[in-house]
């Protein structure tokens, strides 16, 4: 059974996704940006806006039985490459024990404030084996 999870964000029903899709072990978290969604503001610095994605991601995550240490791939968007080590340095942290699969691509976004959007698949037990 298929269970769909929102983090709240209003862009979800707007444009008709759910943050995150749980299929059997599986955890598909679609592309989060760096909103603060309890204020819907966005943080100017874009390492502070990489830190936002992943709490976002990290909720979503343990509502569907998972977590960080689960995530098997990550995609990381970026608007632009002098936005590097300011997002390695806030992703770095996070994965450094993990070591998820990971590509970056340089792209633009739906929005002007946003600078990043990371998406990641995750298997609920993963980071326990």
């Amino acid at each position: 059974m298929v269970k769909r999870i929102s983090s709240g964000s209003p862009f979800e029903s707007r444009i008709g996704y759910s943050r995150a899709v749980v299929d059997g072990d599986m955890v598909y978290v679609s592309g989060t940006t760096g909103y603060d969604y309890a204020r819907m503001e966005m943080p100017e610095d874009v390492g502070d806006q990489a830190r936002n994605a992943l709490a976002t991601i990290e909720k979503a995550l343990v509502e569907a039985g998972s977590g960080l240490n689960d995530i098997l791939r990550v995609r990381y968007y970026l608007t632009d490459m002098a936005h590097y080590d300011a997002v390695v340095d806030a992703v770095g942290a996070a994965f450094a024990d993990i070591r998820p699969a990971a590509t970056m691509v340089i792209c633009g976004l739906t929005m002007p404030e946003m600078k990043i959007e990371i998406e990641a698949t995750a298997r609920i037990g993963a980071g326990s084996r």
